[in-house]
This record gives C-alpha cells, sequence and structure tokens, in this order.
C-alpha cells in the first residue's frame, strides 16, 4: 500500500480533526523582540571593535559578521511582523508599521556602514517594537 493510502487510512480511522485557534503561527512563547536586539547589540559591538583595531585582516572579518548578524536582526524583525502582529496589533498600535520599515532599513544600513549612531538608531527602534509588542502580550 503506497504511504499516501496509509496515511489517508490512518487519518480516517482517528476521526475529524479537532479545531485549534491561535492568533499566531504557534501558540504565543515563541516570538520575541529580544531576538532581534541580541543581534543588533552585536552589530554594535562589532562596529567598536571595528573602530578599535588597526588589523586590516580583523576589519575585514569584522564587517563580513557584522553583515550576517544584520541579516539576523532583519529575520527576527521579519518573523515578529509576518508571523505575530495581526491587523488589530496595527489598529491599535498604528506606528507599529512605520517602527518596522524604520528598523529593517536601519539593519540594512547597518550592513554598508560602521557609524555606531546607526546601531544606536536600529536598537532603539526595537526597542519601540518591543514596547508595542509587551502591550499586546497583556
Amino acid at each position: 500500500m503506497p504511504f499516501t493510502s496509509r496515511l489517508r487510512d490512518l487519518l480516517d480511522r482517528c476521526g475529524a480533526p479537532a479545531s485549534a485557534r491561535a492568533h499566531c503561527d504557534l501558540p504565543c512563547g515563541v516570538y520575541d523582540p529580544a531576538q532581534a536586539r541580541i543581534e543588533a547589540q552585536s552589530v554594535k559591538a562589532i562596529m567598536e571593535k571595528y573602530h578599535a583595531s588597526s588589523d586590516p585582516d580583523f576589519k575585514v572579518r569584522a564587517n563580513v559578521i557584522k553583515e550576517e548578524r544584520c541579516e539576523l536582526v532583519k529575520h527576527h524583525l521579519w518573523v515578529l511582523w509576518t508571523d505575530y502582529f495581526k491587523p488589530e496589533h496595527l489598529a491599535a498600535h498604528p506606528a507599529l508599521h512605520d517602527l518596522f520599515w524604520k528598523a529593517t532599513k536601519s539593519a540594512g544600513e547597518a550592513k554598508k556602514t560602521n557609524d555606531v549612531a546607526v546601531a544606536d538608531r536600529l536598537l532603539n527602534e526595537i526597542d519601540g517594537i518591543a514596547e508595542i509588542f509587551w502591550a499586546t502580550k497583556k
């Protein structure tokens, strides 16, 4: 018997599936803006170490790692934006869209620069997102 037939047979014997409802992809507790913040803190620390070094090889490695961390910041932000936040959150917090726009743009800008002010701005934008995130968890 082919696998799909065996699976269908097994599901038929189990009865109707129970329905579940969650406002996000998984039950709450798996999403946290802290993941994006940790990566953004790494970006800032790398920038600071870059400026403190005179070793050109170190600076090249630092830039490669910083760019990877910036991509992780963007990844974690997009997961929050696309999987956790819902239309009712945006309705209650109209600044949310702009905060995500600015934060992901700042993460992209941080890839291209070693200006610590960009990293500080990114951290502030993530903090703004986190404030709204925790307000929605109440």
